[in-house]
């Protein structure tokens, strides 16, 4: 992991990320601190409405350039890089570093059922072989088929909503020796993150365009006892024509 500040950077023209280094302050003192989970940082873009796709399951390009290449320039920061099943069924990406210098990290998809299609662009060109994180009931024959194919499947239980247990995920990833976890999406994932509050630091991309979609964040189940989630020393920066939202999230 290269440091924002560093003169190799600089000489890349990667200066004008400077704004983000608060993120790369908190990683690397999370990463002192020695932790049982990860470092976590949510990062997405949304519309002005709040929508990341037309509607659930169907995306859109909502990023400019430059704001893809910030993006990017975070996924070389992280040691994994995480999303979940429908992202990689919808879309089938990549989940590289291609916009700016750095090493990919390692990808990592929650998939409690394992549908995971053994086609997957993952498994064919990845860089590393992902990361495949399921329940403790999935198919057994469908993980050999995945570990022939190079692919790691770590097993972990299901919460009483069907979910993935998050924090145990995380351990696992920690013991893996990944110190730090983007996460990009889906929806669903990032409502889980969110909802059971294992998100470090947020760096959100408002670009100004009205869709009327499906909502980046849904249903927190917020109660008169519970304090909605708020971004600590919340800062604001002007990106090509998109704005990026970046600050620790906690309570309050």
């Amino acid at each position: 992991m290269q440091h924002l500040l560093s003169p190799k950077l600089k000489q890349k023209g990667l200066a004008e990320f400077d704004f983000i280094q608060p993120l790369l302050h908190r990683m690397a003192a999370h990463e002192r601190a020695a932790g049982a989970l990860p470092f976590v940082t949510l990062s997405y873009a949304q519309s002005l409405d709040g929508s990341i796709a037309i509607r659930r399951y169907h995306a859109c390009a909502l990023s400019s350039g430059d704001s893809l290449r910030l993006t990017h320039f975070l996924r070389a920061r992280h040691a994994a890089l995480l999303v979940g099943i429908n992202t990689i069924i919808a879309d089938d990406p990549q989940l590289t570093v291609r916009l700016c210098h750095g090493e990919s990290p390692l990808p990592v998809i929650l998939d409690s059922s394992l549908r995971f299609p053994l086609d997957a662009a993952l498994l064919k060109a990845a860089a590393q072989p992902p990361i495949i994180v399921t329940s403790t009931t999935a198919d057994e024959a469908k993980i050999q088929a995945l570990l022939q194919r190079g692919a790691q499947v770590l097993r972990v239980p299901q919460n009483a909503h069907g979910r993935l247990e998050l924090d145990a995920a995380l351990r696992l990833l920690k013991r893996q020796g990944l110190r730090s976890v983007m996460v990009e999406g889906g929806g669903t994932v990032i409502n889980q993150f969110l909802r059971e509050q294992r998100v470090d630091y947020c760096v959100i991309t408002v670009v100004p365009k009205l869709i009327g979609g499906f909502k980046a964040v849904g249903e927190l189940c917020l109660t008169p006892e519970r304090e909605p989630l708020a971004i600590a020393d919340c800062r604001y920066h002007a990106l090509g024509t998109d704005m990026i939202v970046h600050g620790s999230l906690g309570a309050g």
